[in-house]
């Protein structure tokens, strides 16, 4: 290990399916449901401290099987706990706030539309709870965003959670061969249909779409960009494959990843096929106690790539980690990221998709999520 890794902490985890070395009440009256909606519509910040009491059991009991875990709901949860922000904010987006008995293990600043719920939910820890911490808030479903959330040695293993009655969901990022933009909507959908929500759900993946859409049509017939993802590395480079999400963030932002053909979500690739492969663009992922102005320096001061396009132009993006794993942030990802590698699309739509040139690419990174060395 070269130095702190989040990814590397859950490839242990996963399951054996994936790449071994790749690295989550009584029904109410009509009017009662129907005074749901505006939340729905909103589907975030403030909707959950409103969007409870008229939570309906109709459509229950309801079997899914998640990452090789089978599990019947005979009602929605009422005290989840949340390990990992992604997971947490898809929660928060689902104006699920007044469902969560705690939460644990922020990568960053929670999104400011978030803000205000997260701050009423209770924190069980700065990064995972010990087994008895978790088990003292009393939930009926821990909801995890890493492999790691379910660590075994640390006795928060699924199976051993089902035996003390807690139901679990692990992020599908964990354990899909591809995943893309159809992943994050069935991950945000089974969510919603877990806490008998799904209307909530339709709403958010509908809004994710328009989003999508209109950063789609401003790149119409824009030239893709050639994209190294640097996460982290010295001997070698840590970076994205084509399995996982970031290399959908990439695609959609109008960048072409030089290194999809690796079939892993994250994958260490020598130095040489980095300057084989001549990248336009690098994108950092800020995160952890590496510095984005540290990662620079280090593929700056390295005269082995010195003849690289993205080193001799200095062309960097960023985007913090916990945008680029599959959470509600995904859209804005995307958005951020075309923004950075096709300035000239953006001057034109601001303001017109309510997304402002900043976006996710400016939040930091001060929390590691994923078990950091």
């Amino acid at each position: 290990m070269r130095r702190p890794r989040r990814i590397r902490a859950l490839l242990p985890g996963l399951a054996p399916a994936l790449d071994p070395t790749a690295r989550r009440r009584p029904a109410r009256v009509a009017l009662a449901s129907l005074l749901l909606i505006p939340a729905t519509a909103c589907a975030g910040g403030s909707g959950g401290d409103r969007a409870q009491e008229g939570a309906s059991a109709e459509g229950f009991p309801y079997t899914v099987t998640n990452c090789g875990v089978k599990t019947t709901f005979t009602a929605p949860p009422r005290r989840a706990v949340t390990m990992n922000q992604h997971v947490t904010e898809i929660m928060l987006a689902l104006g699920l706030r007044d469902r969560m008995a705690g939460t644990a293990y922020l990568d960053d600043r929670i999104l400011p539309r978030y803000a205000k719920a997260y701050h009423r939910v209770k924190v069980l820890a700065k990064k995972y709870p010990s087994k008895e911490t978790l088990l003292a808030a009393n939930p009926d479903f821990v909801y995890g965003g890493y492999a790691s959330a379910f660590d075994k040695s640390e006795g928060r293993e699924r199976a051993a959670l089902a035996e003390s009655g807690v139901k679990t969901r692990l992020n599908l990022e964990n354990c899909t061969e591809d995943v893309g933009i159809s992943t994050l909507h069935r991950e945000i959908g089974q969510v919603g249909r877990t806490f008998g929500v799904p209307d909530r759900a339709e709403a958010l993946i509908k809004k994710q779409d328009r989003q999508l859409a209109a950063t789609a049509e401003r790149l119409k017939g824009a030239e893709r960009t050639r994209v190294f993802v640097y996460d982290s590395g010295d001997s070698s480079a840590f970076t994205a494959g084509g399995k996982g999400i970031g290399n959908e963030i990439v695609r959609r932002a109008g960048g072409r990843n030089v290194f999809a053909g690796i079939r892993k979500n994250f994958a260490d690739v020598s130095w040489e096929k980095v300057v084989q492969r001549k990248p336009e663009v690098v994108v950092i992922y800020d995160y952890g106690g590496t510095t984005v102005a540290q990662k620079k320096k280090r593929l700056l001061d390295d005269p082995a790539l010195a003849d690289v396009p993205a080193i001799k132009n200095r062309r960097f993006a960023v985007l913090p980690l916990s945008s680029a794993v599959l959470g509600p942030r995904v859209p804005d990802a995307v958005d951020a990221l075309a923004r950075q590698l096709h300035p000239e699309r953006a001057a034109d739509s601001q303001g017109k998709d309510g997304h402002g040139k900043g976006g996710p690419g400016e939040d930091r990174h001060a929390k590691d999520g994923r078990g950091a060395e």
